[in-house]
């Protein structure tokens, strides 16, 4: 079994700690969560983020929420716990296709300590079986990319690295794997306004491991393109419908269409937990609109005597509404290949693929 390059999720068999992605890449702080309440907090305010990292947190605090209750388990409050986990994050697939696996495992179980034992079995298995899943699709992508050249441009968006999964990642475990070829890669990490995982996580695993790496805004990929040569641009995903549609990080639809103007390939990384057949087209993912003042206010922009850069972090006029939608759709025109842990293939392709599985 590979080995994960981070932990950022470590199970410590009578609570979880969870790095703190809030606080990348200045301080590498883990918080400790011992009770469901604590996981959803840990989901909704983006501490935990990816969505395979966020469907295993996601069975990790159902086995504490488990281990608080007593006695019998009874339907009404199995259900309770399971929408309240469910409602922390909605668009990523992989949350409530784990959460649908643990409602299952709940029928061989008669107690809460014995579920709580069977859904902590099944959280450790969904570690190993993800970061062998991101290995192996690592592994598929960069034989895709290579074409016998020494050096490789790939620009990338939000965060899909080791932080966002169990370990290797799945863009950046493409590159990692690009890298491990003995390939030189130049990555262009989109910024991923307005919570910057690409600037703060990206570059931050990047450095970490060698790889050279520019931030780029997000408005800059393209000028980027023009001037640049760009091999590929290579993106994660929450959710891909049956005809390809994928929900990923707001600016990927931006980011997929710049792409198609310059004929820069599009690749979207994917674990077959991500594919969502039950969704004709992307028009039925749910999109999360999260808190205005993420686009409001950079907090995080600070001089060293502790004063704002901006005046209190505000970057527009007291009083200005914002927009926030977490996640856009990309339609599946602009997607030239899914990269996955079963190979690479079109997006008219997914239904033999996965119904193969």
């Amino acid at each position: 079994m590979p080995q994960a390059q981070f932990r950022p999720i470590q199970w410590k068999s009578t609570h979880l700690e969870l790095l703190d992605q809030r606080a990348l890449p200045e301080k590498k702080e883990f918080l400790r969560i011992e009770s469901v309440k604590d996981t959803i907090m840990a989901i909704r305010e983006m501490a935990v983020r990816g969505a395979p990292a966020i469907a295993i947190t996601g069975v990790f605090g159902l086995v504490l929420g488990a281990r608080a209750l007593k006695g019998e388990v009874k339907p009404e409050t199995l259900n309770s716990l399971l929408e309240e986990v469910l409602h922390s994050r909605p668009t990523a697939v992989n949350l409530s296709f784990a959460l649908r696996e643990c409602q299952k495992k709940a029928t061989n179980a008669s107690t809460w300590e014995e579920l709580s034992r069977l859904w902590e079995s099944y959280a450790l298995e969904m570690m190993d079986f993800d970061l062998e899943s991101n290995t192996k699709l690592g592994f598929n992508g960069a034989n895709l990319i290579d074409t016998g050249k020494n050096e490789y441009h790939i620009i990338t968006h939000c965060n899909t690295g080791a932080l966002a999964t169990a370990g290797h990642g799945t863009a950046l475990g493409v590159i990692r794997s690009l890298r491990d070829l003995g390939k030189k890669v130049i990555v262009y990490a989109d910024e991923t306004r307005p919570f910057l995982q690409g600037s703060r996580l990206t570059a931050f695993e990047m450095m970490e491991e060698g790889i050279e790496c520019y931030i780029i805004t997000d408005g800059m990929s393209g000028w980027l393109m023009q001037n640049r040569p760009i091999d590929a641009v290579i993106v994660g995903c929450d959710r891909v419908a049956k005809n390809g549609d994928t929900a990923n990080k707001i600016g990927t639809y931006n980011l997929a269409i710049v792409a198609g103007e310059h004929s820069v390939p599009f690749y979207v990384c994917a674990t077959k937990d991500s594919f969502d057949l039950s969704l004709e087209s992307g028009k039925k993912i749910p999109i999360e609109m999260r808190k205005e003042e993420e686009v409001t206010r950079f907090d995080f922009l600070k001089l060293k005597n502790g004063e704002y850069l901006i005046p209190e972090g505000k970057t527009a006029p007291k009083g200005a509404r914002a927009l926030n939608p977490s996640f856009d759709v990309t339609d599946h025109k602009w997607i030239k290949s899914f990269v996955t842990e079963l190979g690479c293939f079109p997006p008219e392709e997914i239904p033999s693929r996965l119904n193969s599985v």
